[in-house]
């Protein structure tokens, strides 16, 4: 089996990214209970993203004589600034909160940072001592009648290397997990990284295939093998039909509180955004997914 040091940066924090969505205490929830299954320090950030013009706002300013020009430019800028200085304080209570979640539920004393930027570029500048983001399925802006992903959990998953926790609407902590397996590269990974890690150690573990029920799929017997020597009590499941239908029933029917996929390189289990599979799961299925590559 191949090693932890080479799978898992075992030295890094969890780092949860929070905003004002409906998603903030599942987020510091998830990561707190992550943080204190692996051991390590936790964090919380908050990006401040450069404000954005509002709809249908033009710029009218050409059209004013100076005078006029200049008060409206000066009442623009005054916006501006107050719009940042509210944005700071809801940053500031935002990370008091998670880090007194983290402190009355695991007994953590998280640190945090406000941040100003792209989330993504903030994540980015500090994935070297991360080992594990936490982020929610949506964020504050997403349409949820529409069952919209948030566009920043797109963009998180494409751009970091890390492992990805995608906290679910409401938090509960996981008993039973689910790995989506299909004997690619990816998904032999995923085994060997939750072999690796005390995130999940002792959960008792569903190994899902997608294939013809009648006869075992290759790859099968080697990812129970895996998974049972490091100690996980494992049920082997091969279902017929499309995955992300396969993966959401499976879910409902036993109960799974966890899915592990992987982020990039599935065959019948594709790709994030730019396949279907990954995408339906994270909109369907009602409990946290964590996304490894």
């Amino acid at each position: 089996m191949t090693t932890a040091p080479t799978l898992i940066h075992a030295d890094g924090r969890v780092l949860a990214a929070l905003d004002v969505s409906t998603y903030s205490a599942s987020v510091a929830e998830m990561a707190a209970w992550a943080a204190a299954r692996l051991q390590a320090p936790l964090e919380f950030v908050n990006a401040i993203d450069r404000p954005t013009s509002a709809p249908g706002r033009q710029d009218l300013s050409g059209n004013l004589a100076l005078g006029d020009r200049e008060d409206l430019l000066a009442e623009l800028t005054a916006l501006d600034e107050s719009r940042a200085r509210v944005a700071q304080e809801s940053g500031r209570r935002l990370l008091a909160q998670a880090r007194a979640l983290a402190a009355q539920a695991r007994g953590i004393e998280a640190e945090s940072r406000l941040r100003h930027g792209a989330l993504v570029d903030t994540l980015l500048e500090l994935e070297a001592e991360v080992r594990l983001f936490v982020i929610g399925k949506r964020g504050e802006h997403a349409d949820f009648a529409k069952g919209h992903l948030g566009s920043n959990l797109e963009r998180v998953v494409r751009a970091v290397h890390r492992p990805v926790l995608v906290a679910a609407r409401s938090f509960s902590a996981p008993e039973r997990f689910l790995i989506a397996f299909d004997n690619s590269a990816t998904t032999r990974r995923c085994v060997e990284m939750v072999c690796a890690s005390p995130l999940l150690a002792e959960l008792p573990c569903h190994l899902l295939m997608v294939g013809d029920p009648s006869r075992e799929p290759e790859g099968l017997e080697w990812a129970r093998e895996q998974l049972s020597d490091a100690g996980f009590h494992v049920d082997v499941h091969v279902v017929a039909g499309p995955a992300d239908a396969a993966i959401a029933r499976h879910v409902q029917q036993h109960t799974i509180d966890l899915i592990v996929m992987g982020a990039y390189g599935h065959s019948r289990i594709r790709s994030l955004i730019l396949g279907s599979t990954t995408t339906e799961v994270l909109r369907s299925c009602q409990v946290p997914v964590l996304l490894l590559r």
